[in-house]
Protein backbone atom coordinates (compact mmCIF):
# COMPACT_ATOMS: atom_id res chain seq x y z
CA UNK A 1 0.00 0.00 0.00
CA UNK A 2 3.06 2.46 1.23
CA UNK A 3 4.87 1.75 -2.36
CA UNK A 4 1.29 2.55 -4.38
CA UNK A 5 0.89 5.66 -2.64
CA UNK A 6 4.69 6.79 -3.34
CA UNK A 7 4.21 5.72 -6.59
CA UNK A 8 1.58 7.98 -7.16
CA UNK A 9 2.96 10.82 -5.24
CA UNK A 10 6.22 10.53 -7.51
CA UNK A 11 3.45 10.33 -11.12
CA UNK A 12 1.99 13.65 -9.76
CA UNK A 13 5.30 15.49 -9.25
CA UNK A 14 6.42 14.25 -12.61
CA UNK A 15 2.68 15.51 -14.11
CA UNK A 16 3.70 19.06 -12.08
CA UNK A 17 6.86 19.68 -13.24
CA UNK A 18 5.97 18.73 -17.35
CA UNK A 19 2.91 21.10 -16.30
CA UNK A 20 4.97 24.05 -15.43
CA UNK A 21 7.14 23.73 -18.08
CA UNK A 22 4.46 24.07 -20.47
CA UNK A 23 2.91 27.10 -18.73
CA UNK A 24 6.47 28.35 -19.33
CA UNK A 25 7.61 28.69 -22.60
CA UNK A 26 10.95 29.13 -24.07
CA UNK A 27 14.06 28.76 -26.22
CA UNK A 28 17.24 27.03 -25.84
CA UNK A 29 20.04 28.47 -28.22
CA UNK A 30 23.32 26.01 -28.98
CA UNK A 31 25.99 27.19 -30.79
CA UNK A 32 29.09 24.65 -31.19
CA UNK A 33 31.44 24.56 -33.90
CA UNK A 34 29.71 26.87 -36.45
CA UNK A 35 26.37 25.34 -36.02
CA UNK A 36 23.70 27.30 -34.19
CA UNK A 37 20.51 24.98 -32.75
CA UNK A 38 17.37 26.82 -31.78
CA UNK A 39 14.75 24.67 -30.14
CA UNK A 40 12.04 25.56 -27.46
CA UNK A 41 13.24 24.21 -24.09
CA UNK A 42 9.98 21.49 -23.47
CA UNK A 43 11.95 19.83 -26.77
CA UNK A 44 15.42 20.47 -25.45
CA UNK A 45 14.39 18.65 -21.99
CA UNK A 46 13.29 15.79 -24.16
CA UNK A 47 16.00 15.64 -26.11
CA UNK A 48 18.56 15.65 -23.12
CA UNK A 49 16.00 12.38 -21.51
CA UNK A 50 16.16 10.55 -24.72
CA UNK A 51 20.02 11.41 -25.05
CA UNK A 52 20.64 10.06 -21.57
CA UNK A 53 18.81 6.86 -22.24
CA UNK A 54 20.43 6.27 -25.18
CA UNK A 55 23.87 6.26 -23.39
CA UNK A 56 22.70 4.18 -20.56
CA UNK A 57 21.51 1.54 -23.08
CA UNK A 58 24.89 1.56 -24.64
CA UNK A 59 26.96 1.35 -21.52
CA UNK A 60 24.47 -1.41 -20.58
CA UNK A 61 25.22 -3.59 -23.97
CA UNK A 62 28.94 -2.78 -23.62
CA UNK A 63 29.30 -3.74 -19.69
CA UNK A 64 27.62 -7.26 -20.65
CA UNK A 65 29.74 -7.53 -23.33
CA UNK A 66 33.03 -6.81 -21.50
CA UNK A 67 31.69 -8.67 -18.41
CA UNK A 68 30.36 -12.16 -20.69
CA UNK A 69 33.42 -14.12 -19.89
CA UNK A 70 32.60 -13.55 -15.95
CA UNK A 71 29.45 -14.57 -16.44
CA UNK A 72 29.93 -17.55 -18.60
CA UNK A 73 32.23 -18.68 -16.09
CA UNK A 74 29.70 -17.85 -12.59
CA UNK A 75 27.20 -20.10 -14.56
CA UNK A 76 29.16 -22.91 -15.26
CA UNK A 77 30.56 -22.20 -11.35
CA UNK A 78 26.83 -21.92 -10.30
CA UNK A 79 26.04 -25.19 -11.83
CA UNK A 80 28.69 -27.11 -10.96
CA UNK A 81 28.04 -25.96 -7.26
CA UNK A 82 24.42 -27.39 -8.17
CA UNK A 83 25.90 -30.51 -9.00
CA UNK A 84 28.12 -31.24 -6.22
CA UNK A 85 25.57 -29.72 -3.23
CA UNK A 86 23.24 -33.13 -4.64
CA UNK A 87 25.69 -35.33 -4.99
CA UNK A 88 26.46 -34.39 -0.99
CA UNK A 89 22.55 -35.00 -0.40
CA UNK A 90 22.34 -38.21 -2.33
CA UNK A 91 25.46 -39.06 -0.46
CA UNK A 92 23.85 -38.52 2.96
CA UNK A 93 20.83 -39.55 2.78
CA UNK A 94 22.90 -43.20 1.02
CA UNK A 95 24.64 -43.19 4.33
CA UNK A 96 21.35 -42.26 6.46
CA UNK A 97 20.34 -45.63 4.82
CA UNK A 98 23.66 -47.81 4.58
CA UNK A 99 24.23 -48.02 0.86
CA UNK A 100 27.86 -47.98 1.02
CA UNK A 101 28.20 -48.08 -2.86
CA UNK A 102 25.67 -45.09 -3.50
CA UNK A 103 27.80 -43.28 -0.77
CA UNK A 104 31.59 -44.05 -2.00
CA UNK A 105 30.11 -42.79 -5.59
CA UNK A 106 28.27 -39.61 -4.40
CA UNK A 107 31.25 -38.86 -1.90
CA UNK A 108 33.88 -39.25 -5.31
CA UNK A 109 31.20 -37.14 -7.33
CA UNK A 110 30.97 -34.61 -4.90
CA UNK A 111 35.15 -34.40 -4.09
CA UNK A 112 35.43 -33.76 -7.64
CA UNK A 113 32.59 -31.09 -8.06
CA UNK A 114 32.91 -29.22 -5.17
CA UNK A 115 36.49 -29.90 -3.50
CA UNK A 116 37.51 -28.44 -0.19
CA UNK A 117 33.86 -27.79 0.94
CA UNK A 118 32.67 -28.89 4.66
CA UNK A 119 29.75 -31.02 3.89
CA UNK A 120 32.27 -32.81 1.00
CA UNK A 121 34.78 -33.43 3.84
CA UNK A 122 32.01 -34.69 5.90
CA UNK A 123 30.37 -37.06 3.31
CA UNK A 124 34.05 -38.03 2.50
CA UNK A 125 34.40 -39.44 6.26
CA UNK A 126 31.71 -41.21 6.84
CA UNK A 127 31.30 -42.96 3.47
CA UNK A 128 34.54 -43.91 4.32
CA UNK A 129 33.14 -45.40 8.21
CA UNK A 130 30.55 -46.68 6.43
CA UNK A 131 33.05 -48.85 3.75
CA UNK A 132 35.21 -49.34 7.32
CA UNK A 133 38.06 -47.63 5.11
CA UNK A 134 39.60 -46.01 8.35
CA UNK A 135 42.96 -44.71 6.79
CA UNK A 136 40.68 -42.33 4.50
CA UNK A 137 37.81 -41.56 7.13
CA UNK A 138 41.02 -40.90 9.08
CA UNK A 139 42.72 -38.45 6.09
CA UNK A 140 39.27 -36.58 6.06
CA UNK A 141 39.09 -36.30 9.55
CA UNK A 142 43.02 -34.40 9.60
CA UNK A 143 41.90 -32.09 6.38
CA UNK A 144 38.79 -31.12 8.42
CA UNK A 145 40.74 -30.35 11.38
CA UNK A 146 42.94 -27.81 9.47
CA UNK A 147 40.14 -26.12 8.85
CA UNK A 148 38.76 -23.49 11.02
CA UNK A 149 35.17 -24.27 9.71
CA UNK A 150 35.49 -27.50 10.07
CA UNK A 151 38.11 -28.46 13.24
CA UNK A 152 36.00 -29.15 15.92
CA UNK A 153 33.93 -31.76 13.96
CA UNK A 154 36.89 -33.04 12.20
CA UNK A 155 38.75 -33.64 16.07
CA UNK A 156 35.27 -35.04 17.07
CA UNK A 157 36.20 -37.95 14.24
CA UNK A 158 40.15 -38.44 15.44
CA UNK A 159 38.80 -38.70 18.85
CA UNK A 160 36.14 -41.97 17.38
CA UNK A 161 38.82 -43.30 15.48
CA UNK A 162 41.56 -43.10 18.03
CA UNK A 163 38.63 -44.93 20.31
CA UNK A 164 37.83 -47.36 17.51
CA UNK A 165 41.67 -48.60 17.12
CA UNK A 166 41.96 -48.85 21.25
CA UNK A 167 44.89 -45.92 21.14
CA UNK A 168 44.22 -43.68 24.50
CA UNK A 169 47.42 -41.51 23.93
CA UNK A 170 45.90 -40.41 20.55
CA UNK A 171 42.36 -40.12 22.13
CA UNK A 172 43.40 -38.05 25.21
CA UNK A 173 45.59 -35.57 22.72
CA UNK A 174 43.15 -34.99 20.59
CA UNK A 175 40.21 -34.14 23.69
CA UNK A 176 42.67 -31.61 25.45
CA UNK A 177 43.14 -30.35 21.95
CA UNK A 178 39.06 -29.82 21.36
CA UNK A 179 38.83 -28.65 24.96
CA UNK A 180 41.51 -26.12 25.03
CA UNK A 181 39.72 -24.77 21.59
CA UNK A 182 36.36 -25.07 22.76
CA UNK A 183 36.00 -25.25 26.62
CA UNK A 184 32.25 -25.69 26.29
CA UNK A 185 32.11 -28.69 24.30
CA UNK A 186 30.86 -31.68 26.18
CA UNK A 187 32.49 -34.42 24.95
CA UNK A 188 35.71 -33.24 25.04
CA UNK A 189 35.67 -31.89 28.60
CA UNK A 190 34.31 -35.44 29.78
CA UNK A 191 37.08 -37.22 27.27
CA UNK A 192 39.26 -34.88 29.85
CA UNK A 193 38.02 -35.77 32.73
CA UNK A 194 37.82 -39.13 32.10
CA UNK A 195 41.40 -39.51 31.38
CA UNK A 196 42.39 -37.81 34.21
CA UNK A 197 40.24 -40.18 36.69
CA UNK A 198 41.42 -42.92 35.03
CA UNK A 199 45.27 -41.65 36.03
CA UNK A 200 44.32 -41.31 39.55
CA UNK A 201 45.04 -37.66 38.58
CA UNK A 202 42.54 -35.80 40.90
CA UNK A 203 43.62 -32.46 40.63
CA UNK A 204 43.49 -32.47 37.02
CA UNK A 205 40.56 -34.05 37.16
CA UNK A 206 39.21 -30.73 39.20
CA UNK A 207 40.84 -28.81 36.93
CA UNK A 208 39.28 -30.26 34.26
CA UNK A 209 35.30 -30.19 35.55
CA UNK A 210 35.80 -26.49 36.19
CA UNK A 211 36.83 -25.68 32.53
CA UNK A 212 33.26 -27.89 31.62
CA UNK A 213 31.15 -26.05 34.23
CA UNK A 214 29.43 -23.84 31.98
CA UNK A 215 28.10 -27.45 30.16
CA UNK A 216 26.84 -29.14 33.25
CA UNK A 217 23.58 -28.78 35.19
CA UNK A 218 24.49 -27.31 38.81
CA UNK A 219 23.14 -30.42 40.76
CA UNK A 220 25.53 -32.67 38.51
CA UNK A 221 28.37 -30.59 38.67
CA UNK A 222 28.45 -30.41 42.87
CA UNK A 223 27.74 -33.67 43.03
CA UNK A 224 30.88 -34.70 40.46
CA UNK A 225 33.40 -32.14 42.20
CA UNK A 226 31.81 -33.76 45.63
CA UNK A 227 33.39 -37.01 44.40
CA UNK A 228 36.88 -35.81 43.19
CA UNK A 229 37.32 -34.12 46.23
CA UNK A 230 36.78 -37.25 48.31
CA UNK A 231 38.91 -39.06 45.81
CA UNK A 232 42.09 -36.52 46.71
CA UNK A 233 41.12 -36.55 50.34
CA UNK A 234 41.11 -40.74 50.38
CA UNK A 235 44.60 -40.38 47.96
CA UNK A 236 46.28 -38.14 50.88
CA UNK A 237 44.73 -39.98 53.94
CA UNK A 238 48.01 -40.74 54.81
CA UNK A 239 50.42 -38.27 53.01
CA UNK A 240 48.63 -35.02 54.28
CA UNK A 241 45.83 -35.23 56.85
CA UNK A 242 45.33 -31.66 57.00
CA UNK A 243 44.46 -31.57 53.51
CA UNK A 244 42.86 -34.07 53.17
CA UNK A 245 40.33 -32.90 56.12
CA UNK A 246 39.56 -29.53 54.30
CA UNK A 247 38.93 -31.46 50.79
CA UNK A 248 36.37 -33.62 52.74
CA UNK A 249 35.06 -31.31 54.29
CA UNK A 250 34.09 -29.33 50.51
CA UNK A 251 33.06 -32.93 49.66
CA UNK A 252 30.20 -32.82 52.45
CA UNK A 253 29.33 -29.19 51.84
CA UNK A 254 28.35 -29.93 48.20
CA UNK A 255 27.15 -33.57 49.15
CA UNK A 256 25.59 -34.37 52.32
CA UNK A 257 24.21 -37.74 51.35
CA UNK A 258 27.76 -38.65 49.71
CA UNK A 259 28.40 -41.33 52.52
CA UNK A 260 32.13 -41.77 51.73
CA UNK A 261 32.59 -38.13 52.19
CA UNK A 262 30.94 -37.80 55.79
CA UNK A 263 32.19 -40.65 56.63
CA UNK A 264 35.77 -39.83 56.37
CA UNK A 265 35.20 -36.36 57.47
CA UNK A 266 33.60 -37.52 60.83
CA UNK A 267 36.67 -39.70 61.42
CA UNK A 268 39.19 -36.75 60.37
CA UNK A 269 37.09 -34.22 62.81
CA UNK A 270 37.07 -37.02 65.81
CA UNK A 271 40.44 -37.38 65.04
CA UNK A 272 41.62 -33.61 65.83
CA UNK A 273 38.75 -33.09 68.82
CA UNK A 274 35.82 -31.45 67.13
CA UNK A 275 33.50 -34.69 68.34
CA UNK A 276 30.55 -31.89 67.76
CA UNK A 277 31.09 -31.33 64.20
CA UNK A 278 31.40 -34.59 63.70
CA UNK A 279 28.69 -35.66 65.11
CA UNK A 280 26.50 -32.98 63.04
CA UNK A 281 27.83 -34.31 59.48
CA UNK A 282 27.27 -38.00 60.52
CA UNK A 283 23.62 -37.53 61.68
CA UNK A 284 22.69 -35.43 58.65
CA UNK A 285 24.30 -38.20 56.55
CA UNK A 286 22.55 -41.03 58.29
CA UNK A 287 19.24 -39.47 58.39
CA UNK A 288 19.40 -39.23 53.95
CA UNK A 289 21.18 -42.48 53.70
CA UNK A 290 22.09 -44.91 56.55
CA UNK A 291 24.74 -46.88 55.61
CA UNK A 292 27.14 -49.43 57.65
CA UNK A 293 30.34 -46.92 56.89
CA UNK A 294 28.23 -44.33 59.26
CA UNK A 295 27.43 -45.97 61.48
CA UNK A 296 31.01 -47.37 62.25
CA UNK A 297 32.46 -43.63 61.92
CA UNK A 298 29.78 -42.30 64.41
CA UNK A 299 30.45 -45.49 66.95
CA UNK A 300 33.93 -44.50 66.94
CA UNK A 301 33.25 -40.45 67.63
CA UNK A 302 34.84 -40.51 71.22
CA UNK A 303 37.96 -42.71 71.85
CA UNK A 304 37.88 -44.09 74.49
CA UNK A 305 34.60 -44.59 74.95
CA UNK A 306 32.92 -48.53 76.69
CA UNK A 307 31.10 -50.66 75.43
CA UNK A 308 27.86 -49.30 76.56
CA UNK A 309 27.93 -45.79 75.65
CA UNK A 310 29.02 -46.66 72.09
CA UNK A 311 25.42 -49.07 72.18
CA UNK A 312 23.79 -45.86 73.63
CA UNK A 313 24.94 -43.73 70.60
CA UNK A 314 23.74 -46.02 68.47
CA UNK A 315 20.27 -46.80 69.19
CA UNK A 316 20.07 -42.62 69.27
CA UNK A 317 21.18 -42.98 65.87
CA UNK A 318 18.86 -45.73 64.65
CA UNK A 319 15.90 -43.93 66.12
CA UNK A 320 16.44 -40.65 64.19
CA UNK A 321 15.45 -43.34 61.06
CA UNK A 322 13.15 -46.07 62.50
CA UNK A 323 12.76 -48.90 60.98
CA UNK A 324 15.95 -48.92 58.74
CA UNK A 325 17.82 -52.54 58.66
CA UNK A 326 21.09 -50.49 58.79
CA UNK A 327 20.41 -49.27 62.18
CA UNK A 328 18.59 -52.54 63.34
CA UNK A 329 22.34 -54.21 62.66
CA UNK A 330 24.76 -51.20 64.12
CA UNK A 331 22.51 -50.92 67.35
CA UNK A 332 22.83 -55.27 67.52
CA UNK A 333 26.71 -55.18 66.86
CA UNK A 334 27.17 -52.44 69.41
CA UNK A 335 25.04 -54.84 71.89
CA UNK A 336 26.72 -57.75 70.93
CA UNK A 337 30.34 -55.81 72.03
CA UNK A 338 28.52 -55.14 74.80
CA UNK A 339 27.58 -58.43 75.98
CA UNK A 340 23.74 -57.20 76.16
CA UNK A 341 22.50 -60.07 74.39
CA UNK A 342 18.63 -59.41 74.79
CA UNK A 343 19.37 -56.01 73.66
CA UNK A 344 20.91 -57.70 70.15
CA UNK A 345 18.09 -60.29 69.86
CA UNK A 346 15.52 -57.21 70.32
CA UNK A 347 16.98 -55.14 67.36
CA UNK A 348 17.45 -57.84 65.03
CA UNK A 349 13.91 -59.67 66.15
CA UNK A 350 11.87 -57.70 63.30
CA UNK A 351 13.91 -59.27 60.67
CA UNK A 352 14.34 -62.98 62.09
CA UNK A 353 12.13 -64.66 60.33
CA UNK A 354 12.72 -63.57 56.70
CA UNK A 355 16.87 -62.89 57.32
CA UNK A 356 19.49 -61.34 55.24
CA UNK A 357 22.53 -62.62 55.15
CA UNK A 358 24.27 -60.34 57.41
CA UNK A 359 21.22 -60.75 60.07
CA UNK A 360 21.79 -64.35 59.69
CA UNK A 361 25.64 -64.08 60.60
CA UNK A 362 24.94 -61.44 63.35
CA UNK A 363 22.54 -63.78 65.01
CA UNK A 364 25.05 -67.09 64.57
CA UNK A 365 27.57 -64.91 66.37
CA UNK A 366 25.20 -64.24 69.18
CA UNK A 367 24.70 -67.93 69.85
CA UNK A 368 28.12 -68.63 69.57
CA UNK A 369 28.61 -65.81 72.17
CA UNK A 370 26.17 -65.86 74.25
CA UNK A 371 25.66 -70.29 74.76
CA UNK A 372 28.25 -71.42 72.70
CA UNK A 373 25.83 -73.92 70.78
CA UNK A 374 27.33 -75.20 68.09
CA UNK A 375 24.36 -76.36 66.73
CA UNK A 376 22.19 -73.44 66.67
CA UNK A 377 25.42 -71.63 65.17
CA UNK A 378 25.56 -74.27 62.30
CA UNK A 379 22.02 -73.59 62.03
CA UNK A 380 22.11 -69.49 61.64
CA UNK A 381 25.16 -70.30 59.24
CA UNK A 382 22.58 -72.27 57.03
CA UNK A 383 20.30 -69.80 56.91
CA UNK A 384 22.86 -67.28 56.00
CA UNK A 385 24.02 -69.22 52.83
CA UNK A 386 20.51 -69.63 51.72
CA UNK A 387 19.47 -65.69 52.72
CA UNK A 388 19.07 -62.81 50.67
CA UNK A 389 22.45 -61.19 49.61
CA UNK A 390 22.48 -57.70 51.62
CA UNK A 391 23.24 -54.31 49.82
CA UNK A 392 27.07 -54.07 48.63
CA UNK A 393 28.87 -51.55 46.33
CA UNK A 394 28.37 -52.19 42.76
CA UNK A 395 28.95 -51.12 39.67
CA UNK A 396 29.19 -52.13 36.21
CA UNK A 397 28.31 -55.77 37.66
CA UNK A 398 31.09 -55.68 40.09
CA UNK A 399 31.49 -55.45 43.77
CA UNK A 400 33.82 -54.13 45.42
CA UNK A 401 34.22 -54.78 49.36
CA UNK A 402 35.03 -50.74 49.51
CA UNK A 403 33.86 -47.51 47.40
CA UNK A 404 35.75 -45.88 45.00
CA UNK A 405 35.52 -43.10 42.88
CA UNK A 406 35.38 -44.60 39.72
CA UNK A 407 34.16 -47.41 38.00
CA UNK A 408 35.60 -50.30 36.11
CA UNK A 409 34.64 -48.95 32.91
CA UNK A 410 35.95 -45.45 33.80
CA UNK A 411 32.45 -43.79 34.67
CA UNK A 412 33.02 -41.65 37.83
CA UNK A 413 30.85 -42.24 40.29
CA UNK A 414 29.12 -45.21 39.43
CA UNK A 415 29.82 -47.45 42.54
CA UNK A 416 26.32 -47.41 44.47
CA UNK A 417 25.43 -49.39 47.52
CA UNK A 418 22.30 -51.60 46.14
CA UNK A 419 21.89 -54.96 46.05
CA UNK A 420 23.97 -56.93 43.55
CA UNK A 421 21.93 -57.73 40.19
CA UNK A 422 19.06 -55.66 41.84
CA UNK A 423 17.67 -54.34 38.82
CA UNK A 424 17.08 -57.98 37.10
CA UNK A 425 13.87 -57.71 39.45
CA UNK A 426 14.17 -61.52 40.29
CA UNK A 427 10.77 -62.17 42.05
CA UNK A 428 11.65 -65.34 43.30
CA UNK A 429 10.61 -66.32 46.51
CA UNK A 430 13.23 -66.33 49.52
CA UNK A 431 14.39 -69.82 50.09
CA UNK A 432 14.10 -69.20 53.76
CA UNK A 433 10.59 -68.35 54.33
CA UNK A 434 8.25 -69.63 56.80
CA UNK A 435 6.17 -72.95 55.27
CA UNK A 436 2.28 -72.39 55.01
CA UNK A 437 0.11 -74.34 56.95
CA UNK A 438 -1.12 -77.54 56.42
CA UNK A 439 -4.07 -78.26 55.44
CA UNK A 440 -6.90 -79.16 58.40
CA UNK A 441 -7.71 -82.89 58.37
CA UNK A 442 -11.03 -84.02 57.18
CA UNK A 443 -13.51 -85.85 58.62
CA UNK A 444 -13.30 -90.20 58.05
CA UNK A 445 -15.72 -91.41 56.06
CA UNK A 446 -16.43 -95.30 54.87
CA UNK A 447 -14.26 -96.17 50.81
CA UNK A 448 -17.01 -96.50 48.48
CA UNK A 449 -17.70 -99.51 47.66
CA UNK A 450 -16.04 -100.44 43.75
CA UNK A 451 -18.87 -101.42 41.40
CA UNK A 452 -19.23 -104.95 39.96
CA UNK A 453 -18.52 -103.67 36.37
CA UNK A 454 -16.03 -104.76 33.30
CA UNK A 455 -14.86 -100.98 33.97
CA UNK A 456 -13.43 -100.12 37.13
CA UNK A 457 -13.85 -96.85 38.49
CA UNK A 458 -10.53 -94.82 40.03
CA UNK A 459 -10.83 -92.82 42.90
CA UNK A 460 -7.93 -89.74 41.55
CA UNK A 461 -9.10 -87.17 44.66
CA UNK A 462 -5.92 -86.72 46.60
CA UNK A 463 -6.49 -87.29 50.32
CA UNK A 464 -5.88 -84.68 52.81
CA UNK A 465 -2.29 -84.53 54.94
CA UNK A 466 -2.64 -84.69 58.52
CA UNK A 467 0.13 -83.24 60.99
CA UNK A 468 -0.31 -86.76 62.76
CA UNK A 469 -0.03 -88.64 59.30
CA UNK A 470 3.37 -86.46 58.49
CA UNK A 471 4.92 -87.47 62.16
CA UNK A 472 3.97 -91.11 61.37
CA UNK A 473 5.77 -93.35 59.03
CA UNK A 474 3.22 -93.67 56.36
CA UNK A 475 2.06 -97.18 54.33
CA UNK A 476 3.43 -97.66 51.02
CA UNK A 477 0.24 -97.57 50.19
CA UNK A 478 -0.79 -93.85 51.55
CA UNK A 479 2.36 -92.10 50.70
CA UNK A 480 1.71 -89.25 48.39
CA UNK A 481 2.50 -89.79 44.55
CA UNK A 482 6.34 -87.94 44.05
CA UNK A 483 5.09 -84.67 41.58
CA UNK A 484 6.07 -85.24 38.51
CA UNK A 485 9.35 -82.60 37.31
CA UNK A 486 8.60 -79.42 35.75
CA UNK A 487 9.37 -79.38 32.12
CA UNK A 488 12.42 -77.76 30.93
CA UNK A 489 12.62 -74.25 29.91
CA UNK A 490 12.86 -75.36 25.87
CA UNK A 491 10.88 -78.56 25.35
CA UNK A 492 13.23 -81.36 23.36
CA UNK A 493 10.65 -82.40 21.22
CA UNK A 494 11.08 -83.59 17.40
CA UNK A 495 10.13 -82.23 14.46
CA UNK A 496 7.31 -83.37 12.73
CA UNK A 497 8.66 -84.75 9.92
CA UNK A 498 11.40 -86.35 11.89
CA UNK A 499 10.62 -89.46 14.31
CA UNK A 500 13.94 -88.98 15.89
CA UNK A 501 16.64 -91.87 16.26
CA UNK A 502 15.14 -93.60 19.10
CA UNK A 503 11.86 -94.10 16.93
CA UNK A 504 12.97 -97.36 15.53
CA UNK A 505 11.74 -96.04 12.49
CA UNK A 506 15.58 -96.45 10.46
CA UNK A 507 14.51 -99.34 8.80
CA UNK A 508 12.46 -99.45 5.27
CA UNK A 509 8.97 -97.62 6.26
CA UNK A 510 6.09 -99.96 7.68
CA UNK A 511 2.70 -100.00 5.44
CA UNK A 512 -0.04 -98.50 6.86
CA UNK A 513 -2.67 -100.98 8.32
CA UNK A 514 -5.89 -101.79 6.48
CA UNK A 515 -8.80 -100.40 7.62
CA UNK A 516 -10.73 -102.96 9.62
CA UNK A 517 -14.08 -104.57 8.10
CA UNK A 518 -17.40 -102.92 9.05
CA UNK A 519 -19.17 -105.22 11.67
CA UNK A 520 -22.71 -103.63 10.23
CA UNK A 521 -24.06 -106.37 7.58
CA UNK A 522 -25.85 -103.27 5.93
CA UNK A 523 -22.50 -101.57 5.67
CA UNK A 524 -20.75 -104.72 4.37
CA UNK A 525 -23.63 -105.13 1.89
CA UNK A 526 -22.70 -101.10 0.94
CA UNK A 527 -18.98 -101.89 0.02
CA UNK A 528 -20.47 -104.44 -3.07
CA UNK A 529 -21.50 -101.43 -4.69
CA UNK A 530 -18.41 -98.73 -4.28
Amino acid sequence: MIRVVLFLIALALISVGFVWFADRPGDVVVTWMGYRIETSLMVAALTIAALIVVIMIVWSILRAILRSPEQVSLFFRHRRAMKGYLAISHGLIAIGSGDRRLARRSADEAARLAPGDPLTLLLTAQSAQLAGDRTGAERAFHEMARNDKTKLLGLRGLYIEAQRRNDPGAARRVAEEAAKAAPELTWAGQAVLDDRCGNSDWAGALTALDHMKGALDKSDYRRKRAVLLTARALALNESDRDTARSAVLDAVKLAPDLVPAAALAGRRLAEAGDQRRASKILNAAWKLNPHPDLAEAYANLRFGDTALARLKRMQALADKVPGDIEGALAVARAALDAREFDAARKALSPYINVPTRRVATLMAEIEETQHGDEGRVREWMGRAMRAAPDPVWTADGVVSDRWLPVSPSGRLDGYRWKVPLAEIGMTHPVIDAPPPPLPEPAPASKPEPVPQDDKVATDVTPKPVTVDAVRQPLKQAERPAVPKPLPPLIPLVHAPDDPGPDSGLDGDPVPEAAAPAPSDPWQRIKQFFR
